[in-house]
C-alpha cells in the first residue's frame, strides 16, 4: 500500500448527522409518498406521508442497522425508521459509496439484538487520499458486484425453473387422473397403528442408536424400539401443518421409535406408501386442521381426506418418475448453494484485494 494512503479511525470519517422523526414498526404503512428504510435487508421498508419526518439526502449516506448489522447505501430523500437506525454520513475527504464498501469488508462479532454501533466505533478506515482513486476503486467494485449479482440471479431462476417443473408434474398427475382411478379414504388403503405408539419425555430417553420421530421427522435417538417395518407418518400436531416448511408425510423403515404427534400408517405394499405420501405432500390440509395457534389433524380428519388412488402400476410410474425429478432437484439446490458460497468467496476476495491497494483494471 503506497504512503497515498490514509487511515484515521472510524467516526473521523463522518459528520454529524441532525436525525429526524424516527417511525416505529407498528405505524409502517404498505404504501405512501416517501419511503421508509430501517434496519431491515430489503432497502426500502414501508411508507409514510409526512413531509416533516422526512430526512434530505444532500449527498449519499449509509444506513447502518444497529441491531441486524445491515448496511444500505442511500442517495434519495427517505423517512427514518425504528430506533436501531444510524445514518453515516461520510465527510468529504472521502467517497460515501467507497465507505460503503469498506464497511462490508468489516467482519463484526454477532452481539444477538443488542447494538452493533459501538463495534463500528472501534475500527480504523483505510482509504487512498486522492478522491479519484476511490473513485476508480468504486467503478470496478460496481462492475465486479453487478456481474455476481448477476450470476446470482441466474442461479436463482434455474432452481426457480427446477421447482416450477417439480410442481408442474405434481398437479397435472392429480389434475389429469384418469377415470380409472378411485377414490379411497386412508383407513381404506391402509392400517392406522396410532394405537401402537409411545411418547418418551427427553429426560428420561435412554440414548441409542434408533431414530425417534416426531410430528416432522426425527427428534433423538433411543436405544429400543415399537416398529421394524416400513410405515408412513403423517405429521398430527405443530405449526408445519400449516407452514408446510417440511414434509408433512413422511416414510420410515427398519427399526424405529415414534411418538405421539405423529399418526403411523401401514400399507399393502411400498407403491402405496410412497404414492399417499407423494400426494400428502403435494395438497392443503388447511380444511382438516383445527386450531390456528395449536395446529392439529386429529384421526378422524385424516381418515376424510379423499385420496385419488389409480391402480399399483400407475402409482409406481408416478413414484418412479416422482424421485427421479427430486434427484434432479436436489442436484440443482446443491449446485445453487455451492454457486452462492463461491459467489460470496469472490466478493470477499475483491473487497479484500480492494482496500489492500491490490485492485488493477483488467486489461481486453
Amino acid at each position: 500500500m503506497s504512503d497515498e494512503w490514509e487511515v484515521k479511525d472510524f467516526e473521523e470519517c463522518l459528520d454529524k448527522v441532525a436525525y429526524t422523526n424516527k417511525i416505529q414498526r407498528q405505524d409502517f404503512k404498505p404504501n405512501g409518498k416517501y419511503p421508509i428504510v430501517s434496519q431491515e435487508k430489503e432497502v426500502i421498508n414501508g411508507y409514510w406521508d409526512e413531509e416533516k419526518d422526512l430526512f434530505k439526502v444532500t449527498k449519499p449516506i449509509i444506513v447502518f442497522g444497529d441491531h441486524t448489522k445491515v448496511l444500505k447505501y442511500v442517495d434519495f430523500d427517505f423517512v427514518l425508521g425504528a430506533d436501531g437506525v444510524k445514518v453515516l454520513q461520510p465527510k468529504d475527504l472521502i467517497n460515501p459509496r467507497y465507505l460503503y464498501y469498506y464497511l462490508q469488508n468489516i467482519d463484526l462479532d454477532s452481539l444477538g439484538y443488542a447494538r452493533h454501533y459501538k463495534l463500528l466505533r472501534e475500527i480504523k478506515v483505510q482509504y487512498p487520499k486522492p478522491l479519484p482513486e476511490q473513485k476508480r476503486i468504486v467503478a470496478i467494485l460496481d462492475e465486479a458486484f453487478a456481474a455476481i449479482a448477476k450470476a446470482k440471479e441466474n442461479a436463482e431462476k434455474n432452481l426457480l425453473n427446477a421447482k416450477e417443473l417439480f410442481e408442474s408434474y405434481l398437479k397435472g398427475v392429480f389434475a389429469n387422473r384418469e377415470e380409472h382411478w378411485e377414490e379411497k379414504t386412508l383407513n381404506e388403503i391402509s392400517e392406522n397403528l396410532d394405537s401402537k405408539r409411545v411418547p418418551i419425555t427427553k429426560n428420561v430417553r435412554n440414548q441409542g442408536t434408533i431414530p425417534y420421530y416426531g410430528a416432522s421427522g426425527i427428534v433423538d435417538y433411543v436405544e429400543d424400539y415399537l416398529f421394524n417395518e416400513d410405515l408412513l407418518c403423517v405429521s398430527e400436531d405443530g405449526a408445519n401443518l400449516l407452514a408446510r416448511t417440511y414434509p408433512i408425510a413422511f416414510s420410515i423403515s427398519g427399526k424405529t421409535w415414534v411418538n405421539n404427534h405423529a399418526h403411523v400408517l401401514r400399507f399393502e405394499n411400498m407403491a402405496s406408501q410412497k404414492f399417499v405420501e407423494v400426494y400428502l405432500n403435494s395438497i392443503k390440509l388447511d380444511e382438516y386442521i383445527s386450531g390456528m395457534a395449536q395446529p392439529k389433524l386429529n384421526q378422524t380428519m385424516l381418515n376424510k381426506i379423499p385420496i385419488p388412488f389409480p391402480p399399483q402400476i400407475i402409482q409406481e410410474t408416478i413414484v418412479n418418475k416422482y424421485d427421479a425429478l427430486s434427484i434432479e432437484l436436489k442436484k440443482i439446490e446443491t449446485i445453487y448453494k455451492q454457486k452462492l458460497a463461491d459467489l460470496e468467496e469472490l466478493k470477499k476476495s475483491i473487497l479484500q484485494k480492494a482496500f489492500a491497494g491490490q485492485l488493477k483494471i483488467e486489461n481486453g
